[in-house]
């Protein structure tokens, strides 16, 4: 006799006696019900790796724009801290700093920096600082500006951000970290003035806090929060 047909009378004879139907039922509803989480578990737990692993990858390839190969062999996304400082980094919480080593040594900081002034709101930017306060580069990640205007502040727009460069606290002074509309050294754009104005400010102040806290930025143990709002006007 198959397993098959030996289930089926078990199953037959079970049904003259209520209460072992009952209990059958029950245990097969059990082991589904059982199987059914175990499935959307694994499926979680599979989906959440698959989108953990996307989005390490997009954050790294928006630093890498930012934050030149040759100069690290460390992982910046392992080597991180938090730093709350409204003031100079622009946000009301805490933004996540990526660390760059070379040899053990200090090389770059990667910063996650908000203008809140833009024209269409915040605008979001990673800030790269060599270790030696040279800007290596600067990219906007968000923002709502205006369409063939402000927008120019996106380097999917224009170049206008590579300008940022090589800069850094004194090239050019301090006092001429502005717009040419304001003063300074820096192009707006014909018809908005306000976009790469609060770009150039929120870079601006992310150095001065860089040169004012750098030995801690690079000094904290990965993961720890910094609360540094002392006052670095020069």
């Amino acid at each position: 006799m198959s397993r098959l047909s030996a289930w089926r009378q078990w199953l037959a004879a079970a049904r003259t006696r209520p209460g072992a139907y009952v209990a059958v039922a029950a245990t097969l509803l059990g082991a589904y019900a059982l199987f059914g989480t175990g499935m959307v578990a694994y499926t979680h737990a599979v989906t959440q790796g698959r989108i953990a692993a996307n989005e390490r990858e997009q954050l790294m390839r928006a630093i890498g724009t930012v934050l030149p190969a040759n100069v690290y062999d460390n992982d910046p996304l392992r080597d991180t801290r938090r730093l709350y400082a409204p003031k100079w980094l622009g946000a009301d919480t805490a933004q996540v700093v990526y660390r760059a080593r070379r040899g053990g040594r200090p090389a770059a900081a990667v910063f996650s920096v908000v203008a809140p002034d833009g024209y269409g709101g915040p605008i979001h930017l990673l800030v790269c600082v060599a270790a030696d306060g040279r800007v290596l580069g600067v990219r906007v990640v968000s923002h709502q500006e205006t369409p063939g205007l402000g927008d120019a502040i996106d380097s999917a727009h224009s170049n206008w951000v590579g300008g940022f460069a090589g800069r850094r606290l004194g090239d050019p002074p301090l006092k001429r970290w502005k717009v040419k509309r304001d003063g300074g050294v820096f192009d707006q754009f014909t018809g908005a003035t306000i976009s790469p104005r609060a770009v150039v400010g929120a870079v601006r102040r992310c150095l001065q806090y860089f040169r004012a806290h750098r030995e801690a930025v690079f000094a904290s143990a990965a993961g720890q929060r910094s609360v540094q709002e002392e006052n670095n006007d020069e």
